[in-house]
């Protein structure tokens, strides 16, 4: 039989739901049909329509011709694409962009590559994470915040439009392996439990593999961990596990497995750590070696002014660069008790601890590529930070980051309880905000503030053998997050398409950053002359070398409820010629008010293109924002059996409000013990359990449990429930209706009163977010401390026959 039949190119029209025709072309690199066949396709239109069939059939297959359509591959010569970025790191700590704390990793990728010291984010987590995934501006794909604020407008609303496709389905589409590790803050909070949708998740935006996190923030040693979009547990029984470590191997280990089944296929791997966000999480080692070092032990204004010289002699900043004023709003170190010292110390310690691991697991992940011979032939781009350093750890710190969210601060004598355990599974930690400002050295502001180069700045490094020649070389010209996007397209030759899935794309918003690789380009102008930033209610403008930017009206490290200033008239604007002052230290708004004028009127004609509008400056307030998700107006919720790992947004919600709890349950001979229903876990949340007693004795006592953040547990205590049936209810009436309101809880076991008890304050805006709703077990980490501890997932050993929860419905 002849298999040698010529393969033409085909040209298919393809009509789109418009009416309009376009032609889109297979280029076939082999003609003959068989099934080693490739193809390259131009891209337009992803996926590529079917090419006809280029055989022959006949009556009989003794007398007709097999065909194979070719496999998409991508052009010749495209490279694996290794996307690393940490987070909350702040420009100043690492020691490639002038830090102190060790970044080897990244200072190996700056000497084999470039450094960028004029690269921008959005100033907050998943805004910055939508800009880098889809090459648009963060509004323009639904994320003008972090998406558990998310609001009902086109550019808040979390969801990332089909019309704007990612980076992720683009190049697999085009052939690559593509897979996603770590942090996943672009997976809509209402959209994130086991019921989906899952289009939104890595695996519905293009990423084949996930294995990492799903929110803001997770513990690295009981995370909210996913292989794809199934929970997994392979802390439990496993002492020492950190998801840092573990991160790392699975991602080797997942190009190791690529490479010996198809070593001829690219990848791209989007490595995203949860470091260095809070918890800061790294291993008892890291910390020894890192408190040794004695690195930060002269005070945040004395490392500033340490990471500042650093800058200046590595060629980072200018020698015309002025160190920007300490804030008035932040203490002075030598204005510091000596147990305040201590714990700042302790703090800085933990948090350079994490980072150092980081980046030595990342340093593992490196040199796997290089070990499989494929660093030549890799495009790396390590960006340190998705936003500045965080302040969210309040004036003094915090031993749980989820009291800042809740606007509660921790007094430095109480954080001393958790110094000698900080950054262990015990603890939540965050840093004192002293420390973020030196951490974004030499800049003002910190994350959440897009005005100022402290919330923005991120040091950002790139190699690719062979391609960027210019080893060690520093570039200033100004870029955004939305330039990786298109600086990734042009490495791979595959251009940005017109068409996904037959949906019209709108156009990518960034520009390359390819122009900067050759060596005589290193000084040339950038080519992104205009960029808007915004970030609740605070906002600027960066064009040809200039920047407007208000001043922010609230401080970051205060959050609260409060009511903030009017978003347009509470703002004053400042005006700086980056060009002369890269640090924004001196600002020309009064003396160019002409100038300042036409830059304001340029960000509103920006913020109208980009879907910025409504501006809105809430905070804490919006976070219990009435979204679409699956409780949506339900005020009842029935449950039977065992039921874990969902999410609070599909959970019915007991914050700040009055709840009726009833469990009926069965209890076998020999009596029974485990969870019947929790949210939350060791830093806040509640549990409804039958105890588990202590060497025999008080086994089987039903408990109700509140953690108010891991600082005040509170308990209802019934009676030891002999085998049968039994209902159990736990009655709570809220004493108001504002936030963190508290009340008084009835505990009943079958119709009789066992206990009364009352709450001063409930937790107002979230439990934490890394941990569940679990019926009839515990995942992760239990709300009990030392009274009626347990281990999880204390499995309940009776039977749920009926949960049910009904809420007070004028609070929905």
């Amino acid at each position: 039989m002849c298999r040698a039949l010529a393969l033409s190119i085909i040209v298919s029209a393809v009509t789109l739901l418009s009416g309009t025709a376009l032609s889109f072309a297979q280029q076939a690199s082999a003609g003959s049909g068989s099934p080693g066949d490739t193809t390259t396709i131009t891209g337009k239109q992803l996926p590529p329509p079917e090419p006809e069939f280029g055989g022959i059939i006949r009556e009989k297959a003794s007398d007709s011709t097999p065909w194979w359509a070719p496999r998409i591959v991508p052009p010749k010569g495209a490279p694996n694409v290794l996307l690393i970025m940490t987070d909350d790191q702040g420009f100043g700590a690492p020691s490639t962009f002038g830090g102190v704390i060790p970044t080897p990793a990244m200072d190996r990728i700056a000497n084999e590559g470039l450094r960028f010291t004029n690269f921008h984010s959005t100033s907050l987590c998943s805004p910055s994470r939508a800009a880098l995934i889809t090459g648009r501006n963060h509004h323009s794909v639904g994320y003008g915040v972090v998406g558990e604020i998310a609001t009902g407008y086109p550019g808040y609303d979390s969801i990332i439009p089909i019309e704007k496709g990612t980076i992720g389905t683009i190049l697999k589409e085009n052939g690559y392996a593509t897979s996603w590790f770590g942090k996943d803050h672009n997976t809509p909070s209402y959209q994130s439990s086991q019921a989906g949708p899952f289009h939104q998740w890595p695996n519905g935006m293009g990423f084949e593999y996930f294995y990492g996190f799903v929110g803001g923030d997770a513990s690295q040693w009981q995370p909210n961990l996913f292989r794809n979009t199934t929970a997994i547990f392979p802390f439990e029984g496993n002492p020492g596990w950190n998801l840092e470590t573990a991160m790392a191997d699975e991602a080797i280990g997942y190009i190791k497995q690529l490479n010996a089944i198809a070593p001829d296929k690219p990848w791209l791997v989007y490595y995203v750590p949860g470091a260095t966000h809070a918890p800061h999480h790294p291993t008892p080692e890291w910390i020894k070696k890192i408190s040794d070092m004695h690195l930060f032990d002269d005070g945040w204004n004395k490392v500033r002014e340490k990471i500042f010289a650093n800058q200046k002699r590595l060629g980072i900043m200018p020698e015309n660069a002025k160190l920007t004023p300490w804030p008035d709003g932040l203490p002075q170190w030598d204005s510091l008790s000596f147990a305040e010292k201590k714990l700042f110390i302790k703090q800085a310690d933990v948090y350079a601890a994490y980072l150092a691991y980081a980046d030595n697991e990342i340093g593992r992940l490196i040199q796997a590529v290089e070990d499989l011979g494929e660093l030549d032939n890799t495009l790396i781009i390590y960006i340190g930070g998705d936003n500045g350093a965080s302040a969210e750890g309040m004036v003094n710190g915090t031993p749980n980051e989820f009291t800042t969210f809740n606007g509660v601060p921790v007094p430095v004598k109480d954080q001393f309880l958790w110094y000698p355990f900080w950054g262990s599974e015990r603890t939540f930690p965050h840093f004192a905000a002293g420390w973020a400002w030196a951490m974004d050295t030499p800049f003002k502001w910190v994350k959440q503030v897009p005005s100022h180069f402290g919330g923005t700045a991120q040091g950002m490094v790139m190699s690719w053998p062979g391609h960027i020649k210019d080893a060690g070389g520093i570039r200033t010209q100004f870029h955004h997050f939305i330039d990786i996007v298109p600086t990734i397209l042009e490495a791979t030759g595959i251009p940005a398409p017109e068409v996904i899935n037959g949906i019209k794309q709108e156009p990518i918003e960034g520009v390359s950053m390819a122009y900067t690789w050759e060596k005589a380009n290193a000084t040339a102008p950038t080519n992104h002359t205009t960029q808007y930033f915004e970030m609740l209610g605070n906002r600027a403008i960066y064009h040809e070398g200039w920047v407007a930017a208000t001043t922010p009206a609230t401080l970051p490290w205060e959050l609260s409820t409060k009511t903030p200033p009017d978003v347009i008239t509470g703002y004053n604007w400042e005006l700086y010629n980056i060009q002369e002052d890269p640090t924004q230290s001196t600002d020309l708004a009064a003396k160019m008010p002409d100038k300042l004028k036409e830059m304001q009127e340029l960000f509103y004609s920006e913020a109208k293109k980009y879907n910025v509008l409504p501006l809105d400056n809430s905070t804490l307030a919006r976070w219990n924002t009435p979204r679409p998700s699956l409780t949506a107006g339900r005020t009842e919720f029935t449950y039977s059996g065992e039921l874990s790992g969902v999410p609070a947004s599909a959970a019915p919600s007991t914050l700040n409000k009055s709840y009726t709890i009833t469990a009926e349950v069965e209890i076998p001979e020999g009596g029974a013990e485990g969870m019947i229903v929790t949210q939350g876990g060791r830093f806040g949340g509640y549990g409804l359990f039958l105890s588990k007693g202590e060497f025999g004795f008080g086994r089987g006592k039903v408990v109700f449990l509140y953690n108010l953040l891991d600082l005040k547990r509170t308990t209802w205590e019934g009676p030891e429930l002999e085998p049968g049936n039994h209902t159990i209810v736990f009655d709570y009436k809220a004493a108001g209706t504002e936030l963190g309101t508290g009340g008084t809880g009835v505990l009943t076991v079958d119709g009789k009163e066992v206990a009364t008890n009352s709450l001063e304050h409930g937790i107002p805006i979230t439990f934490p977010e890394d941990e569940t709703f679990d019926i009839g077990q515990d995942t992760r980490t239990g709300v009990a401390l030392l009274e009626y501890r347990y281990d999880t997932p204390f499995k309940f050993t009776g039977k749920i026959d009926k949960l049910t929860f009904k809420l007070e419905s004028t609070q929905q």
